[in-house]
């Protein structure tokens, strides 16, 4: 199982953050099917071949994502796009 795990320096609030991830989250959802709901300050996803969280606290964030088999050979793809739209929508 390939994993992604990635860490971010944040200069938001942990509401105006939390925003952000929402609507990264459901652009996601709307394009790829990825499902998602929050608990607190984290955001959990998943879709058929990837699960994962998004951990926000006071200056960080956290994504934390398992890839299914499949998905795992895309790995290096997948986790440019989530950088790239966390540099689009957190700056």
């Amino acid at each position: 199982m390939a994993v992604i795990d990635i860490k971010r320096v944040h200069g938001g609030t942990i509401k105006s953050t939390k925003a952000a991830i929402t609507r990264v989250a459901t652009s996601l959802g709307a394009e790829y099917g990825v499902s998602h709901d929050w608990a607190g300050n984290t955001l959990y996803f998943e879709r058929s071949g990837i699960s994962g969280s998004i951990e926000v606290s006071k200056a960080e964030l956290h994504v934390h994502a398992e890839l299914g088999f499949l998905m795992g050979a895309l790995k290096y793809t997948i986790e440019r796009e989530i950088e790239r739209l966390l540099d689009e929508h957190l700056g």
